[in-house]
């Protein structure tokens, strides 16, 4: 991959721009990353002080139970606390989390159309995080508002939640030289 440089940073409504930078963030999943490290320390502690006289077994099915779902809750939710958005010339790219993975990186040359959707929850695609549905396609949703729908070549879609969506989709449509239609996406 390479590596293109950060600025300017453009939202798309000047055709000169080379780069299109969107972002969202959900703080709401803070709240499941906390409960995901409460059940990590509920597995340490109990690791570390219990007495339980019924056998090992029990106790070791309990602290496995609870790490497991504490670090699973955690870096669940983490992972899809915000995305950003970077299109160029070339691509779109998609970083999920502060690490930024999950990654995508689609090609410009394979988006054979992209629509704003108003409004994107995560009760369409059954949660937040990276989805798939066979009758939507995939989507990356970190939190319920506008997105981006790209029509890929293959007949697939591709939906992101992102800020100033709009101004995503036509700077999209400026690089691929695509009428600029008022439809919008059923998301």
């Amino acid at each position: 991959m390479r590596d293109h440089p950060r600025n300017p940073r453009h939202t798309g409504a000047d055709s000169h721009s080379a780069v299109w930078i969107g972002r969202a963030t959900n703080r709401a999943q803070w709240v499941l990353a906390a409960a995901g490290a409460a059940c990590l320390a509920l597995g340490v502690q109990l690791a570390v002080s219990s007495n339980w006289a019924s056998g090992i077994a029990p106790l070791l099915m309990s602290v496995i139970g609870c790490v497991a779902a504490g670090l699973l809750m955690l870096f669940g939710t983490l992972a899809f606390v915000n995305v950003a958005v970077r299109i160029d010339g070339d691509a779109l790219e998609v970083r999920c989390g502060h690490m930024g993975l999950p990654r995508r990186r689609i090609l410009l040359t394979h988006v054979v159309g992209a629509e704003f959707a108003p409004e994107v929850t995560p009760r369409q695609w059954g949660g937040w995080g990276y989805r798939w549905r066979p009758e939507q396609g995939t989507a990356v949703v970190v939190r319920r508002g506008e997105g981006l729908v790209l029509r890929l070549g293959d007949g697939r879609t591709f939906t992101i939640t992102v800020d100033d969506a709009e101004a995503g989709v036509r700077f999209i449509r400026e690089r691929l030289h695509l009428p600029a239609t008022g439809a919008t996406a059923g998301a």
